[in-house]
Parts: structure tokens; sequence; C-alpha cells
């Protein structure tokens, strides 16, 4: 490799000798050293002002819950022509939902990305499981320091085994020593010493050992027990020092507390290593089994030490042959028995010290850092588009990582017994806005959409508000349907917007075609019918859309009139009218500008034309639907909405922000109906990738949706999302889930319409492909 190797390195910066620091910091100098010359960036969050051994040539500090840092970071990194970056990943580090932040700055970086995992959860939740898949599946490489890490992102993350490389944890280059000098340095002489290191916090098991104390110290009564390491500083800012404080009572309580030594503080690196090296058995009673990483364990494991611990599974494959002793979970009888032992019986520990020692020559920090260069290497060059192509499990959820169930407590929390509010701040509903008929609308559409795919049916009290809404929302004297209303129960106007009620009768059709209440199926159908001669003189392309959805789903449940045949043929050639006055091979929309819900447009046309047998609305349809398509899909293949600061401009590309989940829904149920209509798949992947949004593959690489709560946030700024969670965005992600989770269960079944057999022939081409 070129000694002009320029490498990255992202991992945190707590204090010097704690975790992801220590790792960073030591693989950075140690691939310093082996290539003289090299350049290394680091990136570090929550940077404190910490000096690093080999100075970085740059150093990027990111506030791990600012998204702008993270992307600031990632502009600073593509700047300065890095040949690869090396991730540290822990949770807990980075900002966001499971650490989601980080992935702002990996989604943007034209560079390829080597991670080291440091934990890897058999049992991860939902959010951690897609959080780590999508760092797997953006990653060129994954290093893991033990095999059953390999194992478990093959069996349980779906990672391909040729993407994972297996390197130990790095170990300083010591010579192997007595532990007597050392002992006289620290004040130890004459004492049999055990030892355990690291941050302190309720996992590392201590309180097992201090319980083990009184039967070590019946056999060796001068045994000195040192706990090396200050309290986590996350156990620190939530209950001060009450966990050191309940540990120093409890060796009081065995009467031990002359024997057990706590020692509060942050160590440097030769003072970490004087102590290892004056232990005679160094200690790790770790709690969880799942622990896949231990640099306290490598570290004393490379320095020849006698080590006693349970069996996690970094101990376990470390200390197999005999290298070290392991003792079952929380056993305070063995774990004494066998510290004990090993104390009196000095030929064996000096035997196990010296397999350990032996053994651990191929963890120096040099023989680690060449095999990270020999990883860095073959990926140098490899992936160096303008934008990384996203991995297709991020881009199309499978019915697996799919919320489990379409939840609605969030839907139910949104709303009192006049109907669903506006908006919420947070998650806590705003009545200072009071209601809309356009969100009540769609609540009553959610609910009929429930009720056709199988899902479990909102409540019957739930649905029956919503309807009252709409029904308030009548002016029988104007004809129309008014729209705002105040916490106080008065509207704010007496006709609301054209929009609203197309809406409106958008979802009286659905009612009508799908509510399992008969009585409100025939309320939805007659108030359907005295609200449907409005739509005639309406102007708006929305309105006419919306109206024709209704229609559609109305002509399910019931057969139209003459004037509502009329009226659906009326509204549909109004569409095809203003497509065809606007429309060139660069533009190819019905309106000069692109405005909200701009998917239905096109959808009103593919299902009027699939059920009226008329193939050219059809035609229409989807390749005005292409066209927009092609808009909202970024270059790295990720679903981006049209934002709402492009509302207004005229015949030019949409701007990024900000996006609403509103868009991705429309495009969803557009999609799904054009796939139903057409065999070409794309559709498909287009509603499965417009969904992937909400989950956060979008540009900020953020979720925006509580799975458990069936909540949605209201959208993406440019560099953070919106955490307010109103009425517009919960239903729209909850009619999106619906209409996603019944997509996968037909499968490859589209059901075609026999129509659009013969169709394609009679199309028009396309101003733009696909």
């Amino acid at each position: 490799m070129s000694p002009s190797i320029r490498i990255a390195f992202i991992g945190n910066s707590l204090p010097r000798r704690c975790g992801i620091a220590t790792f960073t910091n030591d693989l950075q100098h140690a691939v310093a050293l082996s290539r003289p010359g090299a350049d290394t960036a680091i990136v570090a969050m929550n940077d404190g002002g910490r000096s690093y051994d080999y100075p970085p040539i740059v150093r990027v500090q990111v506030d791990d819950g600012k998204l702008k840092d993270y992307i600031g970071a990632a502009e600073s990194l593509n700047a300065g022509q890095f040949d690869a970056v090396s991730l540290q990943h822990e949770f807990g580090i980075f900002g966001g939902d499971a650490g989601a932040n980080v992935l702002t700055l990996l989604s943007r970086l034209n560079m390829p990305v080597i991670t080291t995992l440091h934990t890897v959860l058999s049992e991860p939740s939902a959010i951690q499981r897609r959080v780590l898949a999508d760092i797997a599946g953006i990653s060129s490489k994954i290093v893991v320091m033990a095999e059953k890490a390999k194992e478990l992102l093959v069996s349980a993350y779906d990672v391909p085994e040729r993407k994972i490389e297996v390197i130990p944890h790095g170990i300083p280059d010591v010579p192997y020593t007595s532990p007597e000098e050392a002992k006289l340095k620290l004040g130890f002489d004459g004492r049999p010493v055990l030892l355990t290191f690291g941050l302190l916090s309720p996992n590392k098991g201590i309180e097992v050992m201090i319980d083990a104390m009184p039967a070590v110290l019946r056999i060796a009564p001068a045994t000195v027990y040192v706990v090396l390491g200050a309290t986590h500083p996350n156990l620190v800012r939530s209950q001060g020092e009450a966990y050191r404080e309940s540990l120093v009572a409890r060796a009081r309580a065995r009467g031990v507390e002359n024997h057990v030594l706590f020692l509060d503080r942050f160590v440097d690196l030769p003072t970490l290593l004087d102590f290892i090296s004056m232990c005679d058995v160094y200690v790790t009673p770790y709690l969880n089994e799942a622990q896949m990483t231990s640099g306290t364990l490598a570290y004393s494991f490379g320095l020849g030490k006698a080590v006693v611990s349970t069996p996690y599974w970094h101990a376990r494959e470390l200390l197999a042959d005999g290298r070290g002793v392991l003792v079952p979970f929380n056993d305070v009888a063995t774990i004494g028995a066998e510290v004990a032992g090993l104390l009196t019986d000095h030929s064996r520990r000096e035997s196990m010290r010296e397999r350990a020692y032996a053994g651990s020559r191929a963890m120096t920090w040099a023989r680690t850092a060449e095999r990270y260069i020999r990883v860095f290497e073959s990926v140098r060059g490899a992936m160096r588009p303008a934008v990384r192509a996203v991995p297709s499990e991020i881009l199309f959820p499978t019915r697996s990582t799919l919320p489990p169930t379409v939840q609605l407590d969030h839907l139910r929390l949104m709303c009192d017994d006049t109907g669903l509010f506006q908006h919420a701040i947070h998650t806590i509903p705003d009545r200072s806005h009071g209601y809309c008929v356009d969100d009540n609308a769609r609540a009553l559409i959610l609910a009929s959409a429930l009720n056709a795919t199988g899902e479990q049916p909102m409540s019957d009290e739930l649905v029956g508000r919503f309807a009252a809404f709409v029904q308030h929302a009548w002016n029988p004297q104007a004809r129309r349907f008014r729209n705002f209303m105040g916490f106080d129960r008065r509207w704010a106007e007496e006709v609301g917007s054209e929009d609203s009620h197309g809406r409106s009768l958008w979802a009286l059709g659905e009612c009508a075609r799908g509510d399992p209440n008969a009585s409100r199926r025939k309320w939805a159908a007659s108030l359907f019918l005295s609200a449907l001669p409005a739509a005639q003189a309406f102007g708006s392309p929305r309105a006419w859309a919306f109206a024709l959805l209704g229609l559609n789903s109305y002509a399910e449940a019931a057969d139209l009139d003459s004037f509502a045949r009329e009226l659906r043929h009326q509204l549909a050639e109004r569409l095809m009218s203003i497509l065809a006055s606007v429309e060139t091979r660069q533009w190819g929309w019905f309106e000069k500008g692109l405005s909200y819900d701009n998917a239905r447009l096109p959808q009103a046309l593919i299902v009027t034309g699939l059920s009226t047998s008329v193939p050219s609305y059809v035609a229409a349809g989807l390749r005005s639907l292409r066209w927009l398509m092609n808009l909202q899909t970024t270059e790295g293949k990720l679903f981006r909405p049209v934002g709402s600061q492009s509302f207004g401009d005229e015949l030019s590309p949409p701007r990024a922000f900000d996006q609403q989940p509103l868009e991705a829904t429309a495009t969803i149920a557009a999609c799904c109906a054009a796939w139903r209509a057409d065999s070409d798949v794309t559709w498909r992947a287009d509603a499965l990738r417009a969904f992937a949004w909400f989950m956060g593959s979008n540009d900020l690489s953020t979720s925006l949706v509580d799975i458990e709560t069936g909540g949605c946030r209201d959208g993406l700024h440019p560099d953070r999302s919106n955490e307010n969670c109103g009425g517009e965005s919960l239903v729209s992600y909850l009619l999106a889930l619906t209409e996603i989770r019944q997509l996968h269960r037909v499968g490859s079944n589209r059901l075609k319409a026999p129509l659009l057999r013969a169709l394609h022939s009679d199309m028009p081409p396309t101003p733009v492909t696909h």
C-alpha cells in the first residue's frame, strides 16, 4: 500500500481510556505507525478537545444530536478525498433512534466504509435491527472481533459472509514480566492482587466478586481486589455516584471493606499497563452473555495474566483451551473457589499466563493494524461513484421488516369526542388549532382501508366519531363541506376549500363501499349523492382527482346514475385536457408547478381508466406518474418527495425540502394502482421505495415513525426531522403501512384488469423514461 493512504476514523470521544475512544485512538495510531506518512482524520462524537497519540490532519467535532453536524462531517471527509472511512460502531455513541443519526453521515460519503462492530445483538429491537442492517448495507466490509459475531451477522442480519472479516481486538506489545516490580511501584508489594478495570456500571458484575471475597480471604488472607475506573458518564448523569456508593456499602456489609479498593479515576495507557502488570488474577465477572468485545479482557490477556471470567461470547473464544478460567454467570461460590485456587497454585497460574501471552502475539496493535490495512487496501478505490447506490435491503422493506401490525395508539391519543385534532406539539395534541374535515375524512378512509385489507379494524366508536365529524361539516344551505373548526366547536368558515370537499367525497365513497356497518354505508351513500353536484363547478385539479377516487369507490357499492357517470367522465376529461395543454417532453405534468398530493392526479386517471375501460386514461396516468417518479428518485435510488419549498415554482425541478408524509402516501397508492394496471414490476418497487422513506431510507437517514404507537413525525427539514406528530402525518403513515402490508400479502398477483392486456400497443410514447 502506498504510504499516502488517507483514512478517516469515526468514533466517540469520551475520556482517554474509555471503550470506543480508546480503540479509535489506538487503531489510528497503529495504522499511522505501520504506514509512515499516512494521513488520517478523526470524526469524534462530542469531542471535548482531547489529544491524540498521532495528531490527525483533519479533526471534526460532531454533536451527536445535531444532524447538520453529521452532514458537515461528510462534506469535510469528501473534500479531503480520503481513501476509506473506518467507522467504530457501538450502540449509545451516535444520536437518534438506535444511533440512526450516523446514517446521515455514511449515506453522503463517496468513499468506501469499513465498519467495526463492537456489539452485535442477538435479540435487537426492530429499530436496532434496521439501523444495523442499514449500516451493514452501506459498508464495503464489516469487521468483528469474535467468530460468534460473524455467525450472528450471517444468521440474524443476513449479512453476506464474504463481507465480514474477523480481526481480534488489538493489544499493546509489552514484554512478559513478573507482577512484583509493578506491585512495588504501585504500593501493593507482598499482597496477592485481583483486578477489574473499566467504566463502572451494573453489567460488570462487581457485586459478584465482592460477595466472593470472604471465600477468597479464607484461603489467601492478604488478597486485595482493586476496582479501577471511573463511573460510566451516562450513569453519573442519571444517578450521580449512587451505584459506586452501593458497591462500597456492599463491601462493608460483607466485612471486606479493607480488601476491596475502589480507584475512581481515568488512567493513561502507561498507568493502566502498570495496574494490569501488577495483578495476579484479572477478573471479568460480567453478567451479559452477549458481550461481544471486551477491550480490558484483551489487554489483560495480552499482558499474560491469569484470567477468571464469566462465559460471555468474547471470553468464551479468547480463554478456550486452558488460556483462562470460565465460571458460570452470577455464581459466587465458583468464582471465589477458582480465584482462590489460582492465587494458591503458582505453577498453574504461571502456566496459564504463559499460554495467554503466547496466544496473544497475533493480537498486537502492529499486527492488528496490518490486517486492517489489508482490508482498507482491498476496497480502496472500489466504490467511488458520485453517489453510492443504496442497498436493496434498505430501499425495499420486506414483509419481515415491516411493522408487524397497524398500531392505532397514537391515533386514539390524537382524538377527543369531537374528532381528530389537526396538530400536535411533539406527540401531545395541540388543541389550539382545533380540527379539520380534511384529516377526519382521511381517518374515515383509513377505517375503510383497514377493513378492506383484513387488518385489525378500527373501533366502531372511533369510526363513528370520524363519520359524525364529516356529517357535521356538511353545510346543507351552501351544499358544501366546511373545513376548519376551533376547539370550541365553532366553524371558521361556512364553505371550505374545493380540495377538502373533494376529499370528503372520497371518504364517503370509501365508506359506502367498505364499511362493515350497513347503516353507516347507507348514510355515506346518501351524503355522497347530496354533496356530489358541487364538484361539477370545481376548478382545482386535486379536487377533481379526489372526487374521481370517491366516484370509483362509490361505483363498487351502487350503480352510478346518469349524472354521476357524466360527472366522472367530465372530471377525467378535465385532467386529460390540462395534461395535454401543459405536457412537453421535458415537463410531463398537469400543471406548470408541483404542489401537494401530486400523485393523486395520475392515480385518479389510472383507477378511472380501469373502472370505465378507457385505456387513454390509464396511459396518461402511467405516463405522468413515470415522469413524477423520475423527479422523486435520487441518484442514490432513494425516494425524495417533492419539497414544499417548491410550491409556487414553475417548470423547474422540485426542491428537496421540506418533505412531508402526505407525498409518500400518495405515491405509494398511485404506484400500487399503476402496478395493478401495468406489467412493469418497477411500480411495485417504487411503492416499496416510497414506504422505506418513512422507515429511514431518506435524505437524512432518519426514521419518521414510532412502530410501537403508530405515530409519525410531520416530515423532514434540511437538517432535522419535524418532531411534531400531527393528524395528517399520522393518518398518512397508517394508510401507507396498510397499503404496503397488503402489497406484500398479494405478492406477485397484481390483479391485472383484462382490458389492459392489449393496452400497451395503443399507448403513446412516454416523454421521459422511468
